[in-house]
């Protein structure tokens, strides 16, 4: 895993927060996040530095990959959250277009994320693409 060289720029998330306040403290499981909104921004922030393990940890089991692995040739530059509307008992929905970067190709992709509750944690459990662009 790979952490911003400085801890106080922006979270990769698009929050105005520094990394250190605002994802690290879920990367290092010294903090839950406590909406879905959160969650994706997390899970999104650690795509970008790598932490494979947070992304498997936050992945609900029934519907995780086995073979979970990060594309080292991307990079992700950008995350926007289009929608995140009111929760409903333990299921939240998160609409977000994600920028990225792969040599001299870029692209996004909008995805509707599925969160679910189970023992007081959000996690995620699938996700619909809905657009892809790449330039």
């Amino acid at each position: 895993m790979t952490t911003p060289a400085n801890r106080h720029l922006a979270c990769p998330c698009g929050s105005s927060a520094p990394y250190i306040a605002c994802c690290a403290p879920f990367h290092g499981h010294r903090a839950t996040p406590l909406t879905p909104e959160q969650l994706m921004r997390s899970r999104y922030s650690a795509y970008t530095v790598g932490d494979i393990d947070y992304v498997r940890d936050t992945w609900h089991p029934d519907t995780r990959p086995d073979d979970l692995t990060l594309d080292d040739s991307l990079v992700w530059t950008r995350l926007r959250i289009l929608d995140a509307p009111p929760v409903t008992g333990d299921t939240g929905y998160v609409t977000f277009r994600a920028h990225w970067r792969d040599g001299n190709a870029r692209g996004s992709m909008t995805e509707q994320s599925r969160f679910v509750k189970v023992d007081g944690q959000w996690l995620y459990e699938l996700g619909e693409v809905t657009q892809r662009v790449t330039t």
